[in-house]
């Protein structure tokens, strides 16, 4: 890990909580473990050098901060990222760094511990450098970096655009047939409201689909990430 590597605000709370829960003993101390205004630039960041600095304060490790710093380089303390569409979660994305190259043994057991995590045999594919493993919409590529190499992991809901747009079209539908079926509705003994009512109750349930189902898919996707990323850590040690 370089030393002059600059962690920004929330990659320093990261940090800072990661090293506190590694020894709880210093933490208990009650002290802030945050980085005061006046020493850190916040365009650039804060270097590990400084967080031991500010962790030493109440009584942490410079071991345990270097630790923290190279779990959240390697992706392991950062959330999940998830892709939303129309505020709801339609894909979920992880990336795991690892500061030198990948042997081929350890590209195998990832891809084990991929099929394992995941439940998939998926297909194994390289190009050059480059190793890639799907299954479906769910990716892993494995890539070179400047120091070693880095592995996205991505996936996104096949049918999660279609639900929402279906369910949007359909009630938007609904409610513009609504509108002349009102205005003849003098001429006509058939209730007027019956047509849009079944149509928007067909988009209400697509919708309603989408509401209960994405999230869910989000949440286990994500949570399976970040399964693989501590198995990945294991795997390829520093």
């Amino acid at each position: 890990m370089s030393t002059e590597r600059r962690f920004d605000e929330q990659e320093t709370a990261y940090i800072l909580e990661a090293a506190a829960a590694a020894e709880p003993a210093a933490s208990e101390e009650g002290q802030a473990l945050t980085a005061p205004a006046d020493r850190t630039a916040p365009r650039r960041g804060m270097t590990v050098e400084q967080l031991q600095q500010i962790a030493a304060e109440v009584g942490l490790s410079p071991v345990a901060v270097a630790d923290a710093a190279r779990a959240v380089e390697r992706g392991e303390l950062v959330p999940t990222e998830r892709r939303t569409y129309a505020g709801l979660p339609v894909g979920v994305a992880r990336t795991i760094t690892f500061d030198r190259v990948v042997t081929d043994a350890e590209w195998e057991r990832l891809v084990a511990a991929l099929r394992e995590t995941f439940q998939a045999r998926g297909k194994m594919q390289q190009e050059g450098s480059l190793r890639h493993w799907s299954n479906g919409n769910l990716q892993a590529l494995l890539e070179p970096t400047e120091t070693g190499q880095r592995l996205r992991l991505f996936t996104r809901k096949g049918d999660a655009g279609v639900m929402i747009g279906m369910g949007v079209s359909t009630l938007l539908f609904s409610g513009v047939l609504a509108v002349p079926l009102y205005l003849a509705s003098t001429a006509s003994a058939f209730p007027w409201w019956s047509a849009p009512a079944i149509i928007g109750t067909m988009g209400g349930a697509v919708l309603v689909r989408a509401l209960l189902t994405l999230p869910a898919w989000a949440r286990t996707r994500a949570t399976q990430m970040e399964q693989f990323a501590k198995a990945a850590a294991r795997i390829v040690g520093p």
